[in-house]
């Protein structure tokens, strides 16, 4: 059995297809076809709009699948048609490339041979990026994607923007995707890593054309403006979402009699400081400092050189279920300082310049205000069980 034959087999049995999104690239559409044809015919073609000869050129692959829109949809819009599509046909696994002659077919084992190793895991090729002709925008562009993808999601990836993967079609399909474009290749690998679906990399080959011959669609401007945004929106998730119910779910009997034991029973600060720490975190934890209360809390620990751990924990209060109840009694506390203890009056109020002056401020002072109280009443709480049980350390 040939090497390719070996792979041609394996790739059926492993219920895989390739997936070619395809926008004006006429030039390298059919070179590149032909090249994945040698490892598979288990191809979906995605032609988005173009306006070019690529349906002349589809044309002479009839035996290939292809999907045709009428207008250019975006790459994200074209990729979703393309997993659906594979679904449909029975497919498990899809690999994607792009039709510009960038990637290059013979990496397509690279993919087979991890998703061997790691069923069930999105695949990104991960591209040299200091090899010679690398454009500088796409350097500056590899560097942003990463940085925010760490901040997102806790992992480092080495190649973020990469088109070249392998998806795993039931998983995938499972998630609600918002974006169409460019921008969609961040959202997938941030909110698969979300739904626990393991994210790897491995290593392929990458062509930049001189730049009289490259053929690009994204345009710096309008997609980068895009995926700031989103990049924005992600990182507020991650903060007042993802990684508080990320605490939440790691909280077992076994791990909470553990911190107790370590942080509190072993314990030799006095119970007064522990107490402050607690304190300062429930603080932190309140206040609507959102995506800071974590480094604010650890700096401020650090400053009063308190129990950073402790601090660091009880600023969690703001996980997810919690969030709306500190958000109404904060703005209840703010209500009676203000005067105001009976809120909104009606919906017109949410659109007037009033909400702003009035609803958010009394939001902000209330719950500073909340804030103090609650960080009071738990010291309060936290120094008369500590003297209790703790009595060697008063």
């Amino acid at each position: 059995m040939t090497e390719l034959k070996k792979y041609n087999d394996i790739i059926d049995e492993l219920k895989c297809c390739v997936i070619v999104p395809s926008y004006n690239n006429d030039r390298t559409l059919e070179s590149v076809l032909n090249k994945i044809k040698i490892y598979t015919t288990n191809i979906i073609i995605v032609n988005d709009g173009s306006t070019d000869n690529t349906r002349d050129i589809l044309s002479r692959f009839r035996d290939l699948e292809i999907l045709h829109f009428d207008s250019n949809q975006g790459k994200g819009s074209a990729l979703l048609a393309g997993f659906k599509r594979a679904s449909e046909l029975g497919y498990e696994y899809a690999i994607t490339i792009d039709s510009d002659g960038q990637h290059f077919p013979e990496d397509i084992p690279n993919f087979i041979e991890m998703i061997i190793e790691c069923p069930g895991s999105l695949i990104v090729g991960n591209r040299n990026m200091e090899q010679a002709g690398i454009p500088g925008k796409s350097s500056f562009g590899h560097k942003f994607s990463n940085f925010w993808y760490s901040v997102e999601t806790g992992i480092k990836l080495p190649d973020t923007q990469s088109g070249y993967r392998l998806y795993p079609l039931k998983a995938i399909n499972k998630i609600n995707f918002y974006t169409k474009k460019f921008e969609f290749e961040i959202e997938v690998l941030v909110r698969a890593n979300w739904h626990d679906i393991p994210v790897m990399s491995v290593p392929v080959s990458v062509k930049y054309f001189p730049k009289e011959e490259r053929v690009s669609h994204f345009r710096p401007l309008t997609d980068f403006a895009r995926i700031s945004i989103l990049n924005t929106i992600l990182v507020i998730i991650a903060l007042l979402w993802i990684k508080p119910l990320f605490v939440l779910k790691s909280l077992n009997k076994e791990n909470i009699k553990k911190f107790v034991t370590e942080q509190f029973r072993k314990n030799t600060e006095s119970n007064i400081r522990l107490s402050f720490a607690i304190a300062l975190g429930i603080f932190c934890g309140i206040v609507p400092i959102w995506g800071w209360q974590m480094i604010i809390a650890v700096s401020l620990a650090h400053f009063f050189k308190l129990n950073k751990i402790i601090v660091l924990t009880a600023s969690n209060i703001s996980i997810p279920p919690m969030m709306p109840f500190i958000m109404y009694l904060s703005y209840i506390t703010g209500g009676y300082i203000l005067n105001n203890p009976n809120g909104i009056q009606n919906l017109q109020s949410l659109i007037s310049f009033n909400f702003i002056k009035h609803e958010l401020v009394q939001y902000v002072i209330g719950s500073f205000a909340f804030a103090l109280i609650a960080a009071s009443g738990i010291f309060i709480i936290s120094y008369l069980i500590f003297m209790i049980f703790r009595k060697n350390y008063r």
